[in-house]
């Protein structure tokens, strides 16, 4: 059985940016003269610094000078950006409570923004409680799939990365985790969950 488990934030309990988000932030980005195509390559070429702990406007200000455009409300997209990343999976959230009660240590580790940590932390703070270690790539420099992200979330935890269950939605972070030793699984389900930790079988639709 697995005692130390970690989670990836996004994609895994929390929810990918949704259709209307999207819309919002193409809407505010409106008027720069991009492509939608060109604007989302930028933005997700120029996230790991900002992801690293990079400054809101320098970030976007990147963005821009990706695209060759410049935005007209840079405030506005801040704000749509930050708002399109705070959904949660209820499912998710309610196995992180099954999984405390039983008595597992967790850990999180996110690739995730400065400014969204405490709207997040906000608005999910009952259950983010449950986790023993909350490891933001903003506040230690680094960003998945960079080892030492994973090395300072086995530290934070008091373990070795060889007594962690890992899960994340991406590959290349499955494999990263693989790399320095933990145990490592691309997520699909609460009860992939269940069954890797309990010896649950998974429900078919």
């Amino acid at each position: 059985m697995a005692d130390v488990i970690v989670f990836d934030l996004y994609g895994v309990i929390a929810r990918p940016q949704s259709p209307a988000a999207i819309r919002r932030i193409e809407e505010t980005a409106g008027g720069s003269g991009a492509s939608a195509a060109a604007f989302w390559d930028a933005y997700w070429d120029c996230r790991p610094p900002y992801d690293a702990g990079q400054d809101a406007a320098d970030y976007w200000a990147a963005v821009a000078d990706r695209v060759g455009a410049r935005f007209p409300d840079v405030p506005a997209l801040i704000e749509a950006d930050l708002d399109s990343w705070v959904d949660v999976d209820p499912a998710m959230v309610e196995l992180v409570g099954e999984l405390a009660d039983r008595g597992h240590t967790l850990g999180l580790l996110s690739n995730i923004i400065a400014d969204l940590v405490p709207r997040f932390e906000a608005r999910h703070g009952r259950w983010l409680s449950r986790f023993s270690a909350l490891v933001y790539s903003c506040r230690i420099g680094v960003a998945k799939p960079d080892p030492r992200a994973y090395l300072a979330c086995a530290e934070r935890l008091g373990v070795a990365p060889g007594e962690v269950l890992f899960f994340d939605d991406r590959e290349g972070n499955v494999a990263a985790a693989r790399e320095v030793g933990m145990r490592a699984e691309v997520f699909r389900s609460a009860d992939q969950v269940r069954e890797l930790v309990f010896g649950l079988p998974e429900r078919t639709a």
